[in-house]
């Protein structure tokens, strides 16, 4: 007997619900993911260039021990885990939330800012060393001429592996669903359970993830392009 397909299934009523709410949660986790990884990231660049042996030596321990576990197990890590590392008012605001987002949140963001920290490393060594001198010499601070000089120049030669790290997450934010995480893939398989549509509701997912990761491609590609056009006018 041959299969029917019946795409309204993952398009419509219920079951198309559960598809957008589950879109928005990828969403809403990959936004906040993105924003903290880009923070703590840039924090630990800055970390491996200062002359502290100490921020030196946890930089990189942090960037290899991230960037070299595999994300599923550091998910599980701090889903599991996390009430044996974090100080006990900060596990107990995230239980009165939403804790399985919020271990997303963290896990997500400590395997992302691994990557986007030696991203911006090379980005700053592309930067001549005399710029920093410079800096320097005009009585800026290190922090300073880091963030007023350098970062800045650093940030715009690094957009295209940037992109490449923002459309890893949100990709990787699929994992989540491992942890009861409600987002875009947790609601397919969802819809395969209870409808046997299995087909339908993931390809209507994959195809989501694909619009979602060109329209974030674009608009940063957009946004790169236009500045570019402003500096040279």
């Amino acid at each position: 007997m041959a299969y029917t397909f019946d795409w309204n299934v993952a398009l419509t009523g219920q079951y198309g619900g559960w598809i957008i709410d589950g879109m928005f949660t990828t969403l809403q986790i990959s936004a906040v993911s993105i924003l903290f990884s880009m923070l703590l990231g840039t924090v630990v660049a800055v970390f491996r260039l200062t002359h502290l042996r100490i921020l030196q030596w946890f930089a990189l321990a942090y960037t290899e021990f991230f960037r070299n576990t595999p994300l599923l197990v550091q998910i599980f890590f701090w889903y599991f885990g996390s009430h044996a590392i974090l100080p006990e008012f900060v596990n107990k605001w995230l239980y009165e939330r939403d804790f399985e987002f919020a271990a997303g949140v963290i896990a997500l963001t400590v395997y992302t800012s691994a990557f986007i920290a030696e991203e911006i490393r090379s980005g700053i060594f592309s930067i001549p060393k005399t710029q920093l001198e410079a800096s320097r010499a005009c009585g800026l601070s290190f922090i300073q001429a880091m963030r007023y000089v350098i970062l800045p120049q650093a940030f715009r030669i690094i957009i295209p592996p940037l992109i490449s790290q923002f459309l890893n997450l949100i990709k990787n934010s699929s994992l989540c669903m491992t942890i009861g995480v409600m987002e875009l893939t947790y609601m397919a398989r969802q819809i395969e359970s209870y409808s046997f549509k299995g087909f339908e509701a993931f390809t209507v997912a994959t195809l989501i993830y694909l619009v979602i990761s060109l329209l974030v491609s674009f608009v940063i590609t957009q946004y790169n392009r236009l500045f570019l056009r402003q500096i040279k006018y």
